[in-house]
């Protein structure tokens, strides 16, 4: 079986496989293995996730509304910011040693579609961090909220109705992310396929997986969670993780150019 061209690579359409849920377990931990063979590489990646979160806190550190939103904003970024952990992926599957130069210019020979995917991740931020701050205008009237009051509301259940509706706004635009972006990604790095075929790839495996992806996406959510938890300490650790992580999830569930390519 010979290997397809690179233009025959990026216009098919991939075959994607059905998982079982369990399989994410197996991504994690395929995940964290690269993340200790990338060594200084990956976390490279977690710093510069880091050091994002340590700036927006300078930068908003007088309007929380608006750091709260940018902050959350990691889960919708988080997709192309990884961009870099899954072609260190790539290259160790590959037997190269992990290095870090290569991966800094990794979108390069797939510009165009990488950056129309990137200005649609952007774009939905910018729109979430402005229904952030609508959110917390309809529930702290008295001010611009401080994190404080943010904490004392969702703690002492004081405002119930504000965590709800922030989360559940949240969820909406995190859910859209995370359906075209799940496998999205590294399918344009591994074949440069076009945009609008990597979303709609990435649609499909959450289509045929519901289990596995509904539970790739609560791990996500949780790892980032312990990140932002620990004033963005954590994210050094397990924002790579959760890239190398999501480079073993489009692995397993799109079949590789042998497996679609029949003997002839």
């Amino acid at each position: 079986m010979q290997k397809l061209p690179d233009s025959q690579r990026a216009s098919r359409f991939p075959a994607i496989r059905r998982v079982k849920a369990d399989a994410v377990f197996g991504w994690l931990q395929s995940g964290w293995h690269d993340c200790r063979r990338g060594g200084t590489a990956s976390l490279f990646y977690g710093a510069c996730f880091a050091g994002a979160g340590w700036l927006m806190q300078v930068v908003f550190a007088q309007a929380y509304a608006l750091f709260a939103g940018l902050t959350t904003g990691f889960l919708l970024l988080g997709p192309f910011l990884s961009f870099g952990l899954y072609d260190l992926s790539r290259q160790m599957e590959l037997g190269e040693p992990p290095r870090l130069a290569p991966t800094l210019a990794a979108w390069r020979p797939n510009l165009a579609n990488v950056g129309l995917f990137a200005a649609l991740l952007a774009i939905v931020l910018l729109v979430w961090a402005r229904a952030s701050i609508v959110v917390f205008a309809l529930f702290f009237t008295g001010g611009l909220a401080s994190f404080a009051d943010v904490v004392r509301a969702v703690l002492t259940f004081e405002q119930p109705d504000f965590a709800l509706v922030y989360f559940a706004v949240g969820g909406i635009f995190a859910t859209f992310v995370f359906a075209i972006s799940a496998i999205g990604l590294p399918l344009m790095l591994d074949r440069r396929t076009d945009a609008i075929t990597a979303a709609l790839a990435s649609l499909v495996a959450c289509g045929r997986n519901p289990g596995a992806m509904l539970l790739w996406a609560a791990c996500i959510v949780i790892l980032v969670g312990i990140g932002l938890a620990t004033l963005f300490f954590g994210l050094v650790l397990t924002a790579p993780v959760v890239g190398h992580a999501a480079w073993h999830a489009y692995r397993d569930i799109v079949e590789t150019d042998e497996e679609e390519t029949p003997a002839g």
